[in-house]
């Protein structure tokens, strides 16, 4: 079980949590009532979908050898060899069934819209380093996870709660929560550049340099807090100011970043990172049920 629990990657699942969270409460700030068993079943399919990723991610590195033994990066249990390769692709294949499960109410609830969303996360899960085009080992990593743990998370979250398709309200937070889960796999990126360019695996940090990374970084990691001038503009005034708070945060890891040449340092960076994207996550959650609940708020 220890073994599972490892190459599950426990620590990412806040990249399933926070747009879950962000979509519910926007929902709540924009007067709809949210059906929170309806954002557990989100909850449950995005944390499984998270995991499934994962471990297809462990499997596949490994045999494209990408992860071996000068790997500088938290242990991978099938480069370690603490599981088979075999075993931790079945893994995968049983979380995406399980996500898909839990999925059924959202299906209900949410339609089409919903089905498409659903489809398109297994399969882009899958293809994030697995098939004929790896979106990780072509730069497209970011991409993929600003998509689908920001735009499409948030907006898929929303739309359940309020039968709206995605709106300027749900993009801007969706960008928001999507640039911060963006930090980590670009932290992640720059740590592992010298190791991914020997096996092909061309990341934009291997493909613009140290310096673009650094740049990306700290970019995605501050940007969000000052995104909040939109939620003001609104008149949903703590939603944007509580996420200010993270700023102190976001330099210290942007500082961090800038000043340490990548190595197991970054395993550290990774984890403030994570705690960046948690924190902004409740702010701004927080945020919206304050703006709401306040003398005229809610819009």
């Amino acid at each position: 079980m220890k073994k599972w629990i490892e190459a599950a990657r426990p620590k990412t699942l806040t990249a399933a949590l926070v747009p879950i969270l962000a979509g519910t409460a926007l929902a709540r700030a924009s007067g709809y009532a949210p059906k929170l068993s309806l954002s557990l079943f989100a909850l449950l399919s995005a944390f499984c979908i998270q995991i499934g990723t994962n471990l297809f991610n462990d499997a596949i590195d490994f045999k494209k050898g990408t992860d071996n033994e000068t790997r500088i990066g938290p242990r991978r249990v099938t480069q370690s060899g603490l599981l088979s390769s075999r075993a931790v692709m079945l893994g995968g294949a049983f979380f995406f069934l399980l996500a898909a499960a839990f999925g059924i109410p959202l299906l209900i609830a949410g339609g089409s819209v919903i089905l498409s969303i659903g489809i398109l996360s297994l399969i882009c899960g899958y293809a994030y380093t697995g098939g004929p085009f790896p979106l990780a080992y072509l730069g497209l990593g970011e991409l993929f996870v600003i998509l689908f743990f920001g735009l499409a998370a948030v907006g898929g979250v929303f739309y359940l709660h309020t039968g709206l398709l995605p709106d300027t309200r749900s993009m801007v937070a969706g960008l928001q929560v999507g640039f911060l889960s963006t930090v980590l796999i670009a932290i992640n990126n720059l740590r592992d550049a010298e190791g991914d360019k020997k096996t092909d695996k061309r990341t934009l940090a291997v493909r613009f340099g140290k310096t673009f990374a650094r740049r990306e970084i700290a970019l995605l990691a501050i940007l969000p807090a000052f995104m909040g001038i939109y939620w003001i503009w609104v008149g949903l005034l703590w939603a944007g100011f509580l996420p200010l708070l993270i700023l102190p945060l976001a330099f210290h890891i942007s500082n961090n970043v800038a000043r340490t040449e990548p190595g197991p340092t970054y395993n550290r960076f990774l984890g403030q990172a994570a705690l960046l994207h948690l924190l902004f996550g409740l702010l701004f959650s927080l945020g919206c049920l304050l703006s709401w609940y306040a003398p005229g708020g809610g819009s």
